[in-house]
Order: C-alpha cells, then sequence, then structure tokens
C-alpha cells in the first residue's frame, strides 16, 4: 500500500486475494447482523448498503436514551465491481432526546466524509429497587466508531475488494 492510499484512508486486499462477486461481498456484510451488536446494515435505496447506528432499535433504545448519546452513525456502501472497490461514505449527526423519544438530525454541525476516531462512553449509576434498597450501576454504554468500522474494513479486504473513504453522497450513489 502505498502513502497516498494510507492518507486516503485506502485499504487494500493483501497480495493474491481474488475479489468475490459483488453479491457474494454484500451477502457477507449483511451476514455480519447480529441482535447483539448496536449496528444495522441493511440494503439502501440511495447506495448498495448502509450501516446505522440502531438508535429506536427496541433492545438498544434504552441504552441509548439513558446514556443520553449524542451521536448517530452511518456509512453508506458503494460496491464497484469494475475496479473491485467499496466506495465508503460516514456520516455523523446529532440525536437529541425529547420525552425519552430520539430526534435525529443531520445539520449544518453534522459531519460526512472520513471518520478517524469517534468515540463515546457512559456508565449511569441510580437506586434500582426501594425494598431493599439498592444501589448500582443501571447501563454501562460504549461507542467507538473503530468497533463498526475495523472489522467491517477487514471482511472487505479479506474479499479482495478495496475500502475507499470518499467525502460526497454523488460517490456513493447508485446510478
Amino acid at each position: 500500500m502505498g502513502l497516498m492510499d494510507t492518507l486516503k484512508g485506502i485499504k487494500r486486499p493483501g497480495p493474491g486475494v481474488a475479489p468475490v462477486s459483488p453479491d457474494e461481498l454484500a451477502s457477507k456484510i449483511l451476514a455480519t447482523n447480529h441482535d447483539d451488536v448496536p449496528y444495522r446494515i441493511e440494503r439502501s435505496e440511495k447506495s448498495d448498503l448502509k450501516v446505522d447506528l440502531k438508535i429506536v432499535d427496541a433492545q438498544w433504545y434504552e441504552i441509548f436514551a439513558k446514556a443520553n448519546l449524542t451521536k448517530t452513525y452511518s456509512i453508506y456502501l458503494l460496491l464497484d465491481e469494475a475496479v473491485s472497490e467499496v466506495r465508503a461514505l460516514e456520516r455523523m449527526g446529532e440525536v437529541t432526546w425529547k420525552a425519552g423519544v430520539p430526534t435525529v438530525s443531520f445539520s449544518a454541525s453534522g459531519f460526512q466524509g472520513r471518520t478517524i476516531v469517534a468515540k463515546e462512553f457512559g456508565t449511569g449509576f441510580a437506586f434500582k429497587a426501594p425494598h431493599p434498597l439498592s444501589f448500582g450501576k443501571v447501563y454501562e454504554y460504549r461507542f467507538n466508531v473503530k468497533d463498526i468500522k475495523d472489522p467491517l474494513i477487514e471482511l472487505i479486504t479479506g474479499s479482495g475488494w478495496s475500502y475507499v473513504p470518499v467525502a460526497s453522497m454523488r460517490k456513493v450513489r447508485r446510478k
């Protein structure tokens, strides 16, 4: 991998790794969905695939609400078969909680492009029960972009494709 690739955040497959078909790669990426991860990957109308934090998913909703999560994170993925590249656009937005309900916005203060580091974490302690009086941890929350992105990049490059971050939605839009 060259210096320019490194500066641009491009990750290439190892030598001799033949690219799988776009359908096989999409299937592998979609297969990483699990109930125990705080993100969801699905097919997208704007692009080929979209990765989203599970802000409104019932299982994660309570954890995010208690932690007062303030960021949301998405990745749009376009599989370009002609050059065996997955172009990726990352977007971060703001979440506000009104009466325990999340409102997600991508405003001028939002971000899109390539995220190098983004972390949020929190732990909450409270009285859990009045009789007997018990005090303890009620949630523990950790969000790190690398926890979502790194395994995805490893899967893509291990399948013979390059991971190419882009800074514009038009570069990941399906034509």
